[in-house]
């Protein structure tokens, strides 16, 4: 089989109907450019959350050791967090229009799978922390509170988490892999199709 296949060359002769392989291209852009400044913008918020933390800490010196601990759950989640989170910088980097449609796909499925982790085990993680440090917090400020009041505060705290974890997190992450899996089909499509060419071809 000649290795020197002009694979531009043999795109544009197929007769099959085929996804257009320029908007395929700006499409991934456009995918990988919106998951950079998601992250960034996760790692800004995260770290203005972070920094507010400790200036409460600073100002308001809680007595209680729930309430440091918690503090120190809390900041630890979202460290913990951010640092998984950002395992995925290096895959949403700009696409060379050097790469093989193989290299996009490969690109796409690590994708995939590095999210699939953070969305999961990651996030699961997080919110268990989270939960645990907001609940430890915010103990030392219930205790001085009527105990209907003080049960409301935690109802609705948990509520909040509940809402996040079992609506907002779902719908985001049904939305994510929703928008991939479209780019890694077409793309598992384009592969095809050059598959069997270069077997006409061979």
């Amino acid at each position: 089989m000649n290795a020197n296949i002009d694979f531009k060359n043999l795109w544009k002769q197929q007769d099959i109907e085929q996804p257009n392989h320029a908007d395929l291209l700006l499409t991934l852009k456009r995918y990988k450019n919106k998951g950079l400044r998601r992250l960034v913008l996760t790692n800004v918020l995260l770290f203005i959350t972070i920094v507010c933390l400790v200036l409460i800490w600073y100002f308001f010196q809680p007595q209680m050791i729930t309430t440091k601990i918690g503090l120190i759950t809390t900041i630890l989640a979202m460290v913990i967090f951010v640092f998984a989170y950002n395992t995925l910088f290096k895959y949403y980097k700009a696409a060379s229009e050097s790469e093989s449609n193989r290299a996009y796909l490969q690109d796409l499925i690590a994708i995939k799978r590095k999210q699939k982790f953070v969305q999961t085990k990651m996030l699961q993680f997080y919110f268990i922390l989270l939960s645990l440090g907001v609940c430890l917090y915010l103990y030392e400020y219930v205790n001085k509170m009527p105990t209907a009041i003080g049960l409301l505060v935690y109802a609705l705290t948990l509520l909040w988490i509940a809402f996040n974890w079992f609506y907002l997190r779902p719908k985001m992450i049904k939305k994510q892999e929703e928008k991939l899996d479209t780019l890694i089909k077409k793309f598992e499509l384009i592969n095809r199709q050059l598959d069997e060419q270069l077997e006409i071809k061979a």
